[in-house]
Formats: C-alpha cells, sequence, structure tokens
C-alpha cells in the first residue's frame, strides 16, 4: 500500500511541474517567479531534481517539434535558469546533445555522440579473453580440489565459493568453464545436494546460463547409442527442485518429442489390439506357425535396447527426490499412464506414496521419514485429498507392481469407511474415483493374486451393491480399452477361458474350479462374461460351472452377481424365441443358473432382487422366473400343478410334512440360504413391494405387456407371474416372524382399495396374518386362565378368533358393494378366505405313508453292515427325530382341526341371509367365493371343494347343496375357456374333487341317505326362510339323485365335446387338461365316454402336424381313457332307465355340441330329467361367464356387460345382469325331477 500511494503522489508531482513549466513556456509566467518556485519545491523530497529532470526530457522532445522559436527559448531560458536546482548529470542523461550544446553544457553535440557509441561498444560488445583449462591448468586443478575434498566439518559453501572467487581472480579462469566444473563434481558427488545446491545458488546470476549448460550435457549423450547416467538426471532435478532453472527451458533439450512418444503410444495400442484379434481368431495350423515366427521376430526386436528416453530418466529423478510439481508437469505432456507403464516410473511413484501415507497408515502423528521436500506426509483423511489420490490417478493401473502399497491404499479406504461411514462426499468420491480408475484395473494386472482380492472386498463390501455394481461396470465395459496392456490381458483372459470351458465336464470339476478361480482372482468380469455366454448356449453347462465356483474369492462372487444381471438386462437379447410363445431357453438357462449360484455360495441377493423389483415397476414380468428359481433352490418351496394325489395330501399338513412329502426333489438344508434370502429381502424392503407388484402385474401381463404376444406366450406369463406370487408368498409365510410379517402386510381392505391387490391375492397375503395373530391370542389368553379341560380351550380359541376376525370382517364390507352382504355375511366372506385345507382335516395317510418310510429307513440303516458305527448311530437319531416330528405334527394339527370345526358349527347359523333367494345366494357364493379361489392353486382347488361339502354337512341355513353342485357342472365351456394352462389344471382338480363327493353319494344308496338324506342343502323346494327339517317329501330322493348326476355328466359330456370342435388351440387344450384331472370319476357312462373318445380321436388326425402340443394333450388323454373303459358302466346301470316307449335312437351323441344326440329316454324320470336341463340351460349360458369371470377379478362391481354366446368371454367381467331373470327358471329347476 506504502509504494502505491507514493506512486500516486509522484505522478501528482510530475504533472504540477509540468504544468508550471509549460506556462513559462507559453509566456503566461516570468522565468524568474517559476524558478523561484521551483527553488522552494526542490526541498519537499530528495528525488525532486529527478522528477524535474523528467519533466524538462518530455518538454524537450514537445519543444524541439513546434515551430513557434520563441517557445523553443522560453524553454530554454528556463532550463538554464534551473542549473541551480538540477544537477548537470541528470540532464546529460536525459536532453537531446542539441540542447545540451545550446546550454553550454557540452561543446559539441556531434563529439558527444561520438563518444557515447565508444563507450557503449567497449562496454557491451569487447571480449575480455579468459585462460582455458588447457592453458592455465594449475588454477582448475586447484579448483577441482577444493571442490572435491571432504565436505564433513564446518567446511561450507560459502567458505568455498569464497575461495573460487580467489581462483578465478588469481588464475584468471572462465566463469562460465568455473560453472560446469562445478557441476561436473556435484554429479560425481550427487549425494550432496545439501552443500552443491547453495553453492551453485550463491555462485550463478542467471537461470539461463545453467540451464543452456545442463542442456548441453543432455545432448552430448544423445548419441545413437548413448546412455544418459542416472546422476545427471540427479543434479537436474534438484535444480528444478530448488527453482535454479525453469523445466519449460530444460524440456526442449531433451529426447525424444512429444510427438515422437504420442506415437509410440499410438503403436503400441493398435499392436495389441492386432494381439487381441488374433487371439479370437480361427486360424490354420500352417497360419499358427508362421504368426509365431513373426511373434518371435517381435519379441527379439523389443529384447534389443531401446534408445534412451531422457524424459523419462528426469521423470524419474523428480520422483525420487519427491518433487511432484514437476514431475506431474512432464506427465501431463505425455499420453495417459505412458509414464508409468514404464516400471522404473511406476516403483519411483509407489515409493513416494509409502512416505506420504505411511504415517496415517500407521496411525503416529510423526513423520518415520526425514523428507526434505514440499510433500508434508499426510496424517489424516483430509491429507489425502493434498496430492495422494492424484498421484494414485497418474499411476493407474501400474500400482500392480506395488502389491503392499495397494494393500495400504484399501485398508486406508476401509478404514475411512468404518470410521467416517462415507459422510464427507468429497472424500468417497475420491476413493470411489481410485478403485475406478487404480484399484480395479491394477486387480487385473495383477498374476492370480487372492489376497489382493479378498482384501478389496473389505473394502468394496462397506459400499452399497449400486456403487460397486457401477464400479464393476466401468471395469469390465471401459477399462479394458484404455491401456494396451489391458487389452492384452483380456484377449488372454478370455483365450485361457475357453480352453478351460472346453475341456469342463462334471468328471474333472476340481481341476477345472482351480483353473477358474486362479483365471477369476485377477480378471472375474471378463471370465464370467464368457462363462455365462456359454451357459445362455449349453444349459448341460450349468451344473459343473456351479461346481467349479467353489474357488472363487467374495470379491469374484459379487461380480459374478452384477455379470448375472449385467447378462439378464442385455438389451440386445430377445426374451421370447422366435415362434413368439414360449420364453427363451437362454433366460430359462440364467435363470436356474441364479438359483442354483445363490443358494451354493454367499452371495449377496439385494441387487438381483432389486432388478426383478425394477423390471416389474416397469411392467415387465419375463424375470420373475429369475424370483421363483431362486426361491425354489435357496427355500426349498416347489411351486408345481403336477402334483400328485399323495403330494397334495401332504401339502395339506404341518410344514414338517410338507418338507417330507409334498415336492418332488427332496431339498435338504436350506436353512442357511433361506435365512439369507430372508434378510436380504427385509434389509432392503423388498417383501411387500414384490407380492404387491406381482399381484398387481398379474391384470397387468393381459392388459398392458401382452399387446401383441401370442395368446400361448401371455397365459405362461400370466401363470409364471401367479406361480411365484403363490410361492413367495408362501416363503414369506414360513420364514418371516410373526412380527416381521405383520409389520410388513397392512390389512386387507388396504391392500385391496389402496395397493389395487386383487382379491384373491390379498387374502392370501393376509391369511398366514390372520393364523398368526389368533394362536397368538390364544396362547395369550390359555396363559390368562390355567385351564385344562377341553371345553375351555376351545372356548378360549373361539374367543381368540372373534378379537382377531372382528376387525376384518369390518373391513371386507368395503370390498363389494352392499347388496352382495343382503345374501352372505361379512363373517362367512372372511371365514372362507381366511381358511385353509390344514384348518379343514388332518392328512392322516400322508402321516403314516412318510413315519412308515422312516421306520422302513431305520430298519435298512440296522442292516446295512457297511456303514460305519458312529454314522450309523447319527443316521439312526435323524430319522429318529423326524418321525417324532411329524407325530408331533400330527397331533397338533388334530387339535386344531377339532377346534376349528367347532368355532364352525357355532357360526354357521349366520353365515347366509338369503334376503332373496337360494339362486342368488349360491351365485354370489361361486362368483366372489368359490371361482376366484379355486383356481388360485392346488391346494385351494381342493380346500374349495372341501369347504362346499364342510358347509353341506355343518347343516348350513339357507345354502343348497344340490343347486351349487349343478351350477359347478352344469355349462364349463365360458370357465374353461378363459383359463390358462394351469389354471386349468386347478380347475380340473376342483371338478375332480367334487365329483369325487358326487360320485362317493352316488355309489351307495347307505352313503347318500347318511351324508344328504336328511340334510337341508338337499331340500328341492327352494324357500328363503331355510330347512324346515319335517316334510320328507321336500327332499331329493336317491334314485333321483342318480338321474341329476347322469344329468351332470351328460352336460360335461356336451360342454367337452363343444371345446373340442371348436377348433381353438384355447379351447382343446385347456379342455384336455380338466378332462385329464377328472379322469378318475369322470366319464362313467360308457356311451359318454365313447363320445369323448370320438371327438380325441378326431383331434389327434387332426393336430398331428399342426399343433404338435395338443397331439401329446390329445394322445395321453386317449390313452389314458382307453384304460378306463373297463370302469365304464352302460347308462342303465348308472341310473335307473324304463324303457323307452319308441326305438331308441344310438346311444352316442351326435357330431357337434348343438346336436340333440342326448342319451334316449322316454319315462317320465328321463324326460324330467332331460326338460330339467333344457330349462336349466339358458340360465347357466348366461350365468356361468359371471360365475368364471368373478375368478379374475373379485374386486369388482356387480356393473359389467354379459357374454352371452361367445366361446371367449371377457375374462374380467364380474357378474351378468341376467343372473336376476334366470332366477325363477332356477327355483323350479330340482324340484321338477321328483
Amino acid at each position: 500500500h506504502e509504494s502505491k500511494r507514493h506512486q500516486q503522489i509522484t505522478g501528482y508531482l510530475q504533472t504540477a511541474l509540468y504544468e508550471l513549466c509549460w506556462h513559462v513556456i507559453q509566456g503566461n509566467l516570468k522565468v524568474d517567479v517559476a524558478v523561484s518556485l521551483l527553488a522552494d519545491v526542490m526541498e519537499l523530497r530528495d528525488d525532486m531534481p529527478s522528477i524535474l529532470a523528467d519533466v524538462f526530457c518530455i518538454l524537450d522532445i514537445e519543444t524541439g517539434c513546434l515551430e513557434e522559436k520563441h517557445k523553443r527559448d522560453h524553454f530554454t531560458q528556463l532550463v538554464g535558469a534551473c542549473l541551480i536546482c538540477v544537477p548537470d548529470g541528470m540532464l546529460k542523461e536525459r536532453l537531446d546533445p542539441e540542447t545540451l550544446e545550446s546550454l553550454g553544457l557540452i561543446k559539441q553535440a556531434q563529439q558527444f555522440n561520438q563518444k557515447i557509441v565508444k563507450i557503449k561498444t567497449k562496454l557491451f560488445y569487447k571480449q575480455q579473453k579468459f585462460n582455458l583449462l588447457r592453458e592455465e591448468n594449475e588454477g582448475y586443478a586447484k579448483l577441482i580440489a577444493e571442490l572435491g575434498q571432504d565436505l564433513i566439518g564446518n567446511l561450507t559453501s560459502h567458505l568455498v565459493l569464497e575461495n573460487i572467487k580467489s581462483l578465478i581472480g588469481c588464475f584468471n579462469l572462465d566463469p562460465n568453464r568455473v560453472l560446469d566444473i562445478i557441476l561436473e563434481v556435484y554429479e560425481c558427488r550427487s549425494e550432496h545436494d545439501e552443500f552443491f545446491i547453495p553453492l551453485i545458488k550463491s555462485y550463478m546470476c542467471e537461470h539461463q546460463t545453467l540451464c543452456h549448460m545442463l542442456g548441453f550435457k543432455f545432448k552430448f549423450h544423445q548419441e545413437p547409442n548413448g546412455e544418459t547416467p542416472s546422476s545427471l538426471y540427479h543434479i537436474a532435478a534438484a535444480l528444478l527442485q530448488h527453482n535454479l532453472i525453469a523445466l519449460e527451458d530444460l524440456y526442449v533439450h531433451l529426447l525424444p518429442l512429444d510427438s515422437s512418444i504420442v506415437e509410440e503410444h499410438k503403436r503400441e495400442i493398435l499392436e495389441a489390439k492386432q494381439i487381441a484379434r488374433k487371439l479370437t481368431m480361427v486360424l490354420v495350423p500352417s497360419e499358427k506357425t508362421e504368426d509365431k515366427e513373426k511373434e518371435k521376430e517381435k519379441e527379439e526386436e523389443k529384447n534389443e535396447k531401446p534408445p534412451d528416453n531422457q524424459k523419462l530418466g528426469l521423470l524419474e529423478a523428480l520422483l525420487r527426490i519427491g518433487d511432484w510439481q514437476h514431475a506431474q508437469s512432464i506427465m501431463d505432456q505425455m499420453p495417459a499412464f505412458y509414464a508409468t507403464s514404464h516400471k522404473a516410473i511406476a516403483i519411483a511413484l509407489c515409493q513416494l506414496l509409502h512416505l506420504i501415507v505411511e504415517p496415517l497408515y500407521r496411525r503416529y502423528g510423526f513423520q518415520t521419514h526425514a523428507l526434505s521436500w514440499a510433500l508434508r506426509p499426510a496424517e489424516s483423511f483430509d491429507d489425502l485429498s493434498r496430492g495422494v489420490f492424484t498421484m494414485l490417478c497418474y499411476l493407474g493401473p501400474h500400482l500392480s507392481h506395488d502389491p503392499i502399497l495397494f494393500a495400504k491404499v484399501v485398508r486406508l479406504g476401509k478404514s475411512f469407511m468404518k470410521e467416517l461411514g462415507g459422510k464427507l462426499d468429497s472424500l468417497l468420491s475420491c476413493f470411489l474415483s481410485t478403485a475406478d480408475q487404480v484399484l480395479l484395473p491394477s486387480l487385473s494386472l495383477m498374476e492370480c493374486n487372492a489376497c489382493m482380492s479378498e482384501e478389496l472386498w473389505g473394502f468394496f463390501k462397506l459400499f452399497p451393491y449400486q456403487h460397486r455394481y457401477r464400479l464393476y461396470g466401468q471395469w469390465k465395459n471401459e477399462t479394458y480399452g484404455n491401456h494396451p496392456l489391458l487389452v492384452k490381458i483380456k484377449a488372454q483372459t478370455v483365450d485361457r477361458a475357453k480352453y478351460i470351458m472346453k475341456r469342463l465336464t462334471k468328471e474333472n470339476v476340481k481341476p477345472s474350479g482351480r483353473q477358474i478361480g486362479k483365471l477369476s482372482h485377477s480378471n472375474p468380469t471378463i471370465l464370467f462374461d464368457y462363462i455365462l455366454s456359454q451357459i445362455q448356449w449349453y444349459d448341460n453347462l450349468i451344473s459343473p460351472v456351479v461346481d467349479s465356483l467353489k474357488y472363487l474369492t467374495s470379491l469374484n462372487y459379487d461380480v459374478l452377481a452384477y455379470c448375472i444381471i449385467e447378462a439378464l438386462a442385455n438389451p440386445e437379447k430377445e426374451k421370447m424365441k422366435h415362434d413368439d410363445t414360449t420364453i427363451s431357453s437362454w433366460l430359462q438357462s440364467l435363470a436356474s443358473l441364479c438359483g442354483a449360484v445363490f443358494r451354493k455360495y454367499p452371495i449377496e441377493l439385494a441387487g438381483l432382487l432389486q432388478y426383478v423389483t425394477n423390471q416389474l415397476k416397469a411392467g415387465k414380468s419375463f424375470d420373475l422366473l429369475i424370483l421363483k428359481e431362486v426361491v425354489q433352490k435357496m427355500a426349498g418351496i416347489e411351486i408345481t400343478d403336477e402334483m400328485t394325489v399323495e403330494q397334495l395330501e401332504a401339502m395339506t399338513g404341518g410344514e414338517q410334512l410338507k418338507a417330507e412329502g409334498g415336492y418332488f426333489g427332496q431339498i435338504r438344508n436350506t436353512k442357511k440360504s433361506s435365512q439369507r434370502l430372508k434378510d436380504a429381502l427385509l434389509d432392503h424392503e423388498l417383501a411387500l413391494p414384490l407380492c404387491l407388484l406381482m399381484a398387481q402385474q398379474r391384470n397387468g401381463v393381459v392388459f398392458s405387456e401382452g399387446g401383441e404376444k401370442h395368446l400361448k406366450l401371455v397365459g405362461k406369463l400370466y401363470d409364471q407371474c401367479h406361480d411365484t406370487l403363490v410361492q413367495f408368498g408362501g416363503f414369506l409365510a414360513s420364514n418371516l416372524s410373526t412380527e416381521d410379517y405383520i409389520k410388513r402386510v397392512p390389512s386387507v381392505d388396504v391392500l385391496c382399495n389402496q395397493f389395487h391387490t386383487p382379491h384373491d391375492a390379498a387374502f392370501f397375503l393376509s391369511r398366514p396374518m390372520y393364523a398368526h395373530q389368533i394362536l397368538s391370542k390364544y396362547d395369550e389368553l390359555k396363559k390368562a386362565e390355567k385351564g385344562s379341560r377341553q371345553q375351555q380351550k376351545v372356548h378360549k380359541y373361539i374367543a381368540a378368533c372373534e378379537q382377531i376376525m372382528a376387525p376384518v370382517h369390518e373391513a371386507v364390507v368395503s370390498l363389494h358393494l352392499p347388496r352382495v352382504w343382503d345374501d352372505l355375511r361379512p363373517q362367512f366372506y372372511a371365514t372362507f378366505w381366511s381358511l385353509t385345507m390344514y384348518d379343514l382335516a388332518v392328512p392322516h395317510n400322508a402321516y403314516d405313508r412318510e413315519v412308515n418310510k422312516l421306520k422302513i429307513q431305520i430298519k435298512a440303516i440296522d442292516e446295512n453292515t457297511e456303514m460305519p458305527l458312529n454314522k450309523k448311530k447319527k443316521e439312526k437319531e435323524r430319522c429318529t427325530a423326524l418321525q417324532d416330528k411329524l407325530q408331533e405334527e400330527e397331533k397338533k394339527q388334530l387339535e386344531h382341526v377339532q377346534r376349528v370345526l367347532h368355532r364352525l358349527k357355532l357360526e354357521k347359523d349366520n353365515w347366509l341371509l338369503a334376503k332373496s333367494t337360494k339362486n342368488e345366494t349360491i351365485t354370489k357364493f361361486l362368483q366372489l367365493c368359490i371361482f376366484p379361489r379355486c383356481v388360485f392353486s392346488a391346494i385351494d382347488a381342493v380346500y374349495c371343494a372341501r369347504f362346499v361339502e364342510l358347509v353341506h354337512q355343518q347343516k348350513t341355513p339357507n345354502f343348497c347343496t344340490l343347486l351349487c353342485y349343478d351350477r359347478v357342472f352344469s355349462d364349463i365351456i365360458y370357465t374353461v375357456a378363459s383359463c390358462t394352462e394351469n389354471e386349468s389344471r386347478r380347475y380340473g382338480r376342483f371338478l375332480c374333487c367334487m365329483l369325487e363327493t358326487v360320485t362317493r353319494w352316488h355309489s351307495d344308496r347307505a352313503i347318500y341317505e347318511k351324508e344328504c338324506g336328511n340334510y337341508p342343502g338337499f331340500l328341492t323346494i327352494f324357500r328363503a326362510s331355510g330347512f324346515d327339517g319335517g316334510n320328507k317329501a321336500d327332499q331329493l330322493d336317491y334314485e333321483n339323485f342318480r338321474h341329476v348326476v347322469h344329468k351332470w355328466h351328460y352336460k360335461l359330456t356336451k360342454a367337452s365335446v363343444h371345446c373340442l370342435e371348436t377348433g381353438e388351440y384355447t379351447h382343446i387344450r385347456n379342455i384336455l387338461i380338466v378332462l385329464t384331472k377328472i379322469l378318475p370319476w369322470y366319464p362313467k357312462v360308457l356311451n359318454l365316454g365313447q363320445a369323448l373318445e370320438c371327438r380325441v380321436h378326431k383331434i389327434c388326425q387332426e393336430e398331428k402336424e399342426k399343433r404338435p402340443d395338443l397331439y401329446a394333450l390329445a394322445m395321453g388323454y386317449s390313452g389314458q381313457l382307453k384304460g378306463r373303459k373297463v370302469h365304464m358302466v352302460p347308462e342303465n346301470e348308472f341310473h335307473h332307465k324304463e324303457q323307452p316307449v319308441r326305438s331308441a335312437t344310438s346311444g352316442t351323441l351326435q357330431n357337434g355340441p348343438g346336436n340333440t344326440g342326448k342319451p334316449a329316454a322316454a319315462a317320465t324320470a328321463g324326460k324330467a330329467e332331460e326338460g330339467a336341463v333344457e330349462d336349466s340351460d339358458k340360465s347357466k349360458d348366461k350365468s356361468q361367464v359371471a360365475q368364471k369371470t368373478a375368478s379374475k377379478n373379485s374386486t369388482a362391481a356387480n356393473k359389467v356387460s354379459s357374454s352371452n354366446g361367445s366361446s371367449t368371454p371377457n375374462r374380467y367381467c364380474t357378474q351378468d345382469p341376467t343372473l336376476h331373470a334366470a332366477q325363477a327358471q332356477n327355483d323350479v329347476l330340482l324340484s321338477s325331477l321328483i
């Protein structure tokens, strides 16, 4: 500030003096007045004469250019008068010689000019001669001796410099040559920086001179075979570090040129790419030998000594003395990673980093090394951002040269994440960048270092999977193209992976697995990418590949998870086959691999689960196949509709019975994998979102995702979505604790109204919650009152049910229109949807079967003489413990079923109100309960049939069993046509169970009288008031019941023939599936069986070439049907049939579903039966759509249109308005049979 103020004042003075003098020149002011003023001013400051002399200099030039002579005279007078104020010397320096001559200060201007030229020539252009070394060797010898003496003691550079000056003066030595000798000696004694640097700094006055001398020395070594000594690099680096020379001045003296370095770098990349291309090409043997010879020649050329790169030598020297600033400047002139690709440079930079991070690494507060340069060691994480991260980024993949530094950096990152939790965003970003640009590429260049891989995983596992997967993506898709070495490594890894995969079999899994493990430690992304591509083509590789992955590190498992997700999300892959009717085999293969790998190895599931969730959010359900496989393999929960009767029976028991007898493959040891899956779902809050998205996506498959897709594919996607929902919901119900489940699953009204979950799915998710809550409340009540009597326990159970289910009864009211509850009570609706087969019956046969199996196993173990005793004992203990568990579970279920049945007995009187008619009640029951649930799962199909039977057995008021069965069997065309393939199987199973009950009643009068004779469900007069219990004439007798059963068989035949003759793929496939399922109980009548056989045979002939899958189904059913012929009976044995009045027509149905080719019947009973059939046909045709469509959308409101004559009705309509019109006909349906 002071100097600035001084300059301002000087400027003001100059301006004032100039104006004063200019007034004199103009004649406005007398000379003597001006001189007196100037004399006074001169005393103000010491430099006033100099300021005035500057003003005179300006005015001299200006007046010399003026034409007015008097102004020039005024100026000369003023200057002459001021000679007393300004010294003559100053005026001689600044005024023109002509002006000085006129003032009398010099004699002649011309002589004065000549004298100036001579003085300047003598000063600037005359060269003084000095003695050179060869002429005055004594002086130089003394100089060398002076510089070469022992530097220990009190000898300082200042003393030596004084001696050197004396030698220069005494022997008249050349100062530049002396400087050159100082540099030579310094080069020989380069370890004495602390002596020579101050000496040179004190000796020299110009940086350029020193720089030119060093440049000359470097040029001397640029001969073809020259090699620059490391000592020269060292002194150049030391001089740069102490700013005695400038880098840009020295850099131009060094070779090679920057353009040559860039060309060399490009050439290396090109060579690397050519090598990579050759490794991927298929070559004939002759070409291989030629290539090998060329490669040998190239290697020999490379082995020849490369030309000296002085820029890299200087860079190495700078790094070794810690001058990062200048080193960074040199590296910036070169292509990325070019400098550090030379091992010496990389190692030098690594050593520098060691020194900086050592204090922080050791957690000491002091330096562990004496550092003589500007870089301070890092003592906190903030210090790392000063330069460590930048240095690491310059080092790049070449950190691989120093595994110890690699480990230090990783451990520092680990400490940062643990201590600060990654809260400092700037540092977190630096660590992530370092991992991306340095750590992972370096790992690729390390040869098989499993320890480094595990060390890196210790750091990476502290990041969320999103950060990790982003790093893996960069590593896989971008890093390998940034450096020639990595390009080669990638090609070599792929080549080696091909070699291993070609030889991988089940027999050599262990040695191949070790090779895969060894290869994966450094380059997992490349290896797994190739392995996954092979699995997508050859699914038989899945099993050996999964077994061979046991030698991977934790990091490799995580990378494998990322690679699988990336392969699944590949936008170039079509998820459908070319026929657009099935899911692509590559997707199925990857899904199978997912299930097997995630079950067997401890891989984090969050990324995969989130991927499936995101796909569902986007309305894509293909990838549910992955979730299905993962849950099946990890939790042992298998979803299939091809269950045997024994398996289905086992599935109605407890968890232990399900595990033992409910699945095709006994998946053991799923406890740990189930726990991992559960933890992943809960930790990332994905359990409920996945359920809700799957439930919503079922309809989305049809309306949104289906679009232009083939109907067969849409059905498969719908089934896959539904099956996965059932499987996943089952997993959550069996693995989540009561608290976790209740906390996550909202109430059923919230699920339906807010989340728009279909009703069947909402109750499916809520059902386990109700069971948990009732049992918890029951246990709570038992503890509160210590009552041991069975009766008291039952009452407590009922009280628990009332407390838990009361809110549910209120919640379900909002699910349907108010008029629904005119006939069904919310209590009945909630009871139906909240119970399962576990609550209704105990599968004693299944328990006995599994216990007997275990007894046989124990006997076999005892008889096995080869088994070691300890193993024998262990196996016997396992079997005995399992047997005890099953027996205990059976006992527990028996008690539970008894309690439930007692509860239902007390509730039944309030189930059905029947304010309108029994027909309307049955319609709503089928619409809102039976049809939606019977196609939900195989167990639910059985449950629906058993529930109908239970309601009948309980003698429920206002429930007409006969009408219910009649509505189920009378026209199944629309229901079958709107099913998917799996729904057809479940619907067929439901019909099979219903037919089983009907057939049992039909088989024996005693059974019928016992189970139906005096039951309100078999009243033939429909009264709203219910069963009066007294009038035997109102009950359907046994023989007329047999007529009705025959009518039902006939209606099933009619519907089946219609479906078979439509030519529609869905109709034919579904009816064949249903017929196969109900084969044990239908057809029982010979002529109906023959009619079916005839139509099925026709299908076999027509579809053999056109639709092979239909042909296979038809052939399978045809073969089974022929096998059942022995169990068929003539019509007159099936029900009592009087002789016809006129000749009977053919016993078989005529072609075409609309023809009147019914079995002949002339008697009253027969005619009455057929009349009833025809009377009911109209209402059935209209109402059946509503019955089935409710199974697809039970949310609904009773306001959609009917599908009266269509064979492919809208699967989502809910209620046909014509039901009310058909009510009167149905009211008299069965009464006409008497």
